[in-house]
């Protein structure tokens, strides 16, 4: 019998509406769950974190303390995937915890996660790794997307695929066998959508995109939305965040184009198309060839943003839990598979995705 080589891994992603945990063994050839869980986030911090994404007032005492906050969420993650499991922190090798992404400027040469690793360890008596995307910054690449090399682990085929990513921001992975793994970001995927339901109905997120439904897709305000930013045109290797699709850059492109007025639901139904479009251009340009794409993160729930996407695709279009792992829990898992990753020396940053000048072993351990 295999001895259990146990991780947690913990997200909490651009939608900034909770915190992923799961528990799992990785002692086989295929990670096994063997907990998983999820808490909401307090709604103060996450309108610390939201406001981190903009210049303001003594930002770095408050990142910090963000930072400590988080670690002690993280903390609660981790006791109840344990709890759940009936481990204790002792059986577990390490946790990966990528921490909250407030700024992203690979071009720049940097990247910067809120998170308080040490407290983190100090708390659960785990070890901890985290830092994920710096070491491949620094080798010239994006930081980003992670999750490629653990997708291709997961799930690889023996055809071609493409794995979907939908959390606030929109990642593929482009899986080929014999070919290099290639993935990178499309564009937005909740973010936007959950700025405008906020503002126009006090809701944190369209649930199952009903709202969406109730309004009527707007040709020339999709094409436009598209026209305004070249960002969607670029090739990859390319990522992006909350800094460049944000309140902001909603709110100039409708002003811009003078569609402000149109009904609400109106523009929630365009913005579901324009990430559904983004995303299928992306996959047509990139990878015709695709036969299937599987997806996961918040949007796979939304079942409007679902069909849409087969509308665009005309592929199949299917949900992660299909391929066994849930779809709120891919990226959780991932940072596991991350945490794994690091500790047996296996580059999880893969030039092919970020456009680095080598892969890489990702992440920075804080001993327990």
């Amino acid at each position: 019998m295999n001895q259990e080589l146990l991780f947690i891994g913990l997200m909490s992603g651009t939608s900034t509406d909770g915190v992923d945990a799961v528990l799992a063994d990785f002692s086989r050839s295929r990670p096994r769950i063997l907990a998983q869980a999820s808490q909401t986030m307090p709604d103060a911090l996450r309108e610390e974190f939201l406001a981190l994404n903009r210049p303001g007032p003594d930002e770095l005492a408050r990142a910090a303390l963000a930072g400590n906050a988080l670690a002690r969420l993280y903390a609660d993650g981790c006791e109840n995937v344990l709890a759940l499991a009936g481990r204790e922190a002792s059986d577990v090798c390490a946790i990966g915890a990528h921490g909250q992404t407030v700024r992203h400027s690979p071009a720049n040469g940097y990247t910067l996660q809120i998170n308080a690793p040490a407290l983190l360890a100090e708390l659960t008596g785990i070890a901890v790794i985290a830092d994920f995307r710096s070491r491949d910054v620094a080798a010239g690449g994006q930081g980003a997307p992670l999750v490629p090399a653990f997708h291709h682990a997961i799930f690889g085929a023996d055809r071609p695929r493409a794995v979907l990513n939908l959390g606030g921001i929109a990642n593929v992975t482009l899986l080929h066998p014999g070919r290099a793994t290639r993935g990178f970001d499309t564009g937005p995927a909740n973010v936007l959508m959950d700025l405008w339901c906020q503002r126009h109905t006090g809701m944190p997120y369209d649930e199952n995109g009903r709202w969406a439904a109730s309004g009527t897709l707007q040709p020339a305000l999709l094409e436009a939305f598209i026209a305004s930013d070249p960002w969607f045109a670029l090739p990859p290797p390319k990522s992006t965040g909350r800094d460049q699709f944000n309140a902001s850059w909603l709110q100039e492109a409708l002003s811009g184009i003078g569609l402000d007025q149109l009904p609400a639901a109106d523009i929630q139904a365009t913005l579901l198309h324009l990430t559904a479009r983004t995303v299928a251009e992306a996959i047509d340009r990139e990878a015709p060839d695709v036969d299937d794409v599987a997806v996961c993160g918040g949007g796979a729930r939304n079942q409007s943003l679902m069909g849409a996407l087969e509308h665009y695709l005309q592929r199949p279009v299917i949900g992660s839990s299909a391929l066994g792992v849930p779809e709120q829990m891919v990226e959780a898992l991932a940072f596991a598979w991350l945490a794994w990753a690091h500790e047996t020396g296996r580059p999880a940053g893969l030039a092919s995705v970020t456009g680095a000048r080598h892969d890489s072993v990702l992440g920075c351990k804080y001993p327990a």
